[in-house]
Parts: C-alpha cells; structure tokens; sequence
C-alpha cells in the first residue's frame, strides 16, 4: 500500500509527514556537513501506517494513559475501548485516523481532524483538532489546537511523542524538579522530587539507563536540549506543556522525551483533586493550542 507522504524541506530540516497515519512523523532529517541525518527515529515505508513505529505521533484528545480505560468527569462515569495490552486506554485517537490536509507546500502542512466524521471514536465527547507542521529557518514547528465540539465541557489533553535516534554521545538537558512516580507506567499519587536517577536538569549522557518516567514541575520556559557530537537541538514548548514523559527502552538504537500537557491517568488525577495534572476543561465551543519547535542550535 503507498501512503501519501508530505515532505518538507529547507536548508535545515527534511521531514516527513503522513496525513493518513493520523499526521505521523515519517523522519526528521537536520543538514549535518552537507548531507541529511536522520536525528528522529526513522521509519521504514512499510510501517508507514503503523503510528507506533513512525518518528512521532500526536496524542489526542489526551496523551498517555487512561487507567483501566475509564474515568469520572463532573460525577459521570466513562468507559472507554482499551488499547493498550496493559488494559488502559493509550495515547488518544486520532493517530490511526485520516486528517484532511487545507494547506501545503515545500515548508508546511496544515491539517484539521473532526471526530464527527470518524466511526467509533474512542472518547465521549465530540472534538475537533488542528495541525501545523512548518519549517522556519532553524525550526520545525508544530502546532496543535484542540477544540471541544460537543454541546457539554469535556476534560482535555494532548502531547507529541518524538522519537529520537540514541548514540553513544547523545547528552540530555531536561529541566523539570519534579516527577509523578510510577507503577506500570500509571502515577500512584501526587508529584514528588526528582529522582537522581532521572535527574538531567544538568545535561548528561542518556547512556544505557532504562527509563519510562513523567517529569513535571517544569522551569519555565526553558528548552529541552539534546545534545550530539555533530548537532545540538533545543526543544521549546508553550507553557501549556507542564509535562514531559521520557522513555529509554533496554537495547533500542532510540529513545523518546514527549512534550505533554497531561500527567498519565490525568483524567483520573483530576477527579481525585491532585494538583499539577495539566488536565484543561474545554467549554463548548472552546479551544485551547500550544506550539512545540525542534530549533537546530548547532550543526557541523
């Protein structure tokens, strides 16, 4: 099967984008000494309709986990159809759905998605959403809007899930203080202090430590950076994005640190009256966006 496959390019960036695989990120390339590397995990073309597999993907109308795939909003109950083997309801809905492109050229893409024109849509709520992908100079920007189209509030949520490629140079510079610990990837409470063993609010070699862990408690507006021997890339992201999920998996040539503005289980989080989920109220009618950009600080 062949894939409609929107490329973008300028004198820093080659990426690749799949409308069909819910906007997926088929490759992030940064011009190093002349010739495209890959910095973002690629994806193999055979994959290409499997978001999981690709270089990102967005997470919509929230992002990680929902446990048990239910939760509580205003005194109801909701049960949603789990998608993940763990039994919870996982990153969304939208990226195994087919946006509509509005807008394209050599450096941008602009996208909508309404859940009204979907079958079996995995939320309780009607929504819909907008994407921006485009190349400005030293950036890669994205943009999501989400807009509640339902004629009832509905909490909200949404997030990027990059991958990037690991080397044995790769250093990490995340400022977050804080952390929701973890069990089975699900919070067991309100956020704590940094672990060391997660701590790269001073950058670090990522090395072989194995990670599944959501930061918090970020310090402002500071970058993210991550940081290879031949390129350096600073991560900004819009206040909206409280959180950050990194996660390093034992013996893969790749690793992902995820902009996000929901704690995991952050529906469930909210009702309980935690402080700190990032989980946002959408009235009808209401919208809400945040802008990430990947911006090449240094290149050889």
């Amino acid at each position: 099967m062949s894939y409609d496959l929107r490329i973008l390019e300028n004198d820093f960036w080659q990426v690749g984008i799949l409308p069909e695989t819910g906007v997926s990120t088929a490759f992030g390339r940064v011009k190093i000494g002349g010739a495209w590397v890959d910095i973002m995990r690629p994806t193999a073309e055979a994959d290409y309709g499997n978001p999981s597999n690709c270089a990102s993907f967005l997470m919509i109308p929230w992002s990680n986990r929902i446990r048990d795939a239910h939760f509580r909003f205003r005194g109801v109950d909701h049960t949603l159809q789990m998608s993940g083997k763990d039994g919870t309801a996982m990153h969304g809905d939208v990226r195994r759905r087919r946006w509509q492109v509005v807008s394209a050229d050599r450096t941008h893409v602009i996208l909508t998605f309404d859940s009204a024109a979907h079958e079996n849509v995995n939320f309780p709520f009607k929504f819909s959403a907008l994407a921006k992908f485009i190349l400005q100079d030293r950036d890669f920007l994205m943009q999501i809007t989400l807009r509640n189209a339902d004629q009832q509030p509905m909490p909200a949520g949404f997030g990027h899930h990059p991958y990037f490629v690991k080397s044995d140079d790769v250093a990490l510079e995340l400022p977050y203080d804080r952390q929701f610990e973890l069990v089975n990837s699900l919070p067991t409470g309100p956020s704590a202090p940094i672990q060391a063993r997660v701590d790269f609010r001073q950058p670090h070699l990522l090395g072989d430590t194995i990670m599944d862990d959501q930061l918090t408690g970020r310090q402002g507006e500071k970058p993210s950076r991550l940081i290879y021997k031949d390129v350096e890339i600073a991560m900004h992201s819009d206040p909206i994005f409280e959180q950050m999920v990194i996660f390093s998996p034992p013996g893969k040539p790749f690793y992902a640190i995820e902009p996000v503005t929901n704690a995991n289980d952050g529906f469930n989080l909210y009702d309980q009256g935690i402080a700190g989920t990032g989980v946002f109220v959408l009235e009808p009618g209401e919208g809400r966006a945040g802008n990430m950009r990947l911006r090449v600080e240094k290149s050889k």
